[in-house]
């Protein structure tokens, strides 16, 4: 790995993991809340609908939060067919208000069936060990009872071959854990070395213009690529270059 590659990623990753992040980035939805429960499915909803334009992602996310009472967990466990109708005027980009009350559905039944969304993955993970398993079994059991067919679009699959992006960035959200104040450590059975990159568009090009990726798609097979560079850098916790990734982007990095 080159030198200079990894002095700007630790420069970029200590300027950009600090708490000014949270403002202006979808994880500030789950910041606003206190209780495990409300983080998990807040930023759940907050992760599924962040493409785009950052300020707007954040703009739909609070939207979506008032029309959950702003009590998004007890919400999900406990709103009336009456109370899930009020869902059916929300709209984010192609994210529509059926989209909402299906996965709120799809949510009360997993927390009902496992106890907890985190309780989910990481008993996954562990019976496990691979994050790769767990992504695709999460989609498969989110989608096990009877939904919108259109809203499985809203949640990549990895058998398919998608680089899952924002499941990852949910998983970064809840699984690190560095003491910075950014993402929550809550999910702490799961390791943070277990994670992926959650790549797009821009990380994707800073990756290749770092020489951190060769592939051209931004695909699973690309996400498992520049994770693997990323896990050069540092074992226990690649993820972290999220930040820098995104902070050399801010910077002009390509300029």
């Amino acid at each position: 790995m080159n030198e200079d590659v990894r002095e700007l990623l630790d420069r970029l990753y200590e300027k950009y993991n600090t708490p000014d992040f949270i403002e202006h980035d979808p994880i500030s939805i789950p910041h606003g809340f206190t209780d495990k429960g409300d983080r998990e499915v807040s930023g759940f909803l907050a992760a599924t609908i962040a493409w785009g334009n950052r300020k707007a992602i954040v703009k739909s996310a609070r939207r979506m939060m008032e029309y959950m009472d702003d009590e998004p967990y007890d919400f999900t466990m406990n709103a009336s067919w009456q109370e899930l109708s009020r869902l059916e005027k929300y709209v984010h980009r192609t994210f529509n208000g059926g989209d909402l009350i299906s996965f709120v559905l799809a949510l009360r039944s997993l927390i009902e069936r496992y106890g907890g969304v985190g309780e989910f993955f990481e008993q996954t993970w562990e019976r496990t060990g691979d994050m790769r398993a767990v992504l695709s079994e999460f989609r498969a059991r989110f989608f096990d009872i009877d939904h919108q067919s259109r809203c499985e679009k809203h949640v990549s699959s990895i058998d398919k071959g998608a680089s899952c992006k924002r499941l990852n960035m949910y998983l970064r959200w809840m699984v690190r854990d560095d003491g910075r104040g950014v993402d929550f450590g809550m999910w702490k059975r799961i390791p943070a070395s277990a994670l992926y990159l959650p790549l797009d568009v821009h990380s994707g090009n800073m990756g290749r213009a770092l020489g951190l990726l060769k592939r051209k798609q931004n695909d699973w097979k690309s996400v498992e690529e520049i994770t693997a560079a990323l896990r050069e850098l540092d074992p226990k916790d690649p993820v972290k270059y999220d930040f820098a990734l995104f902070g050399a982007g801010i910077d002009g990095f390509l300029k």
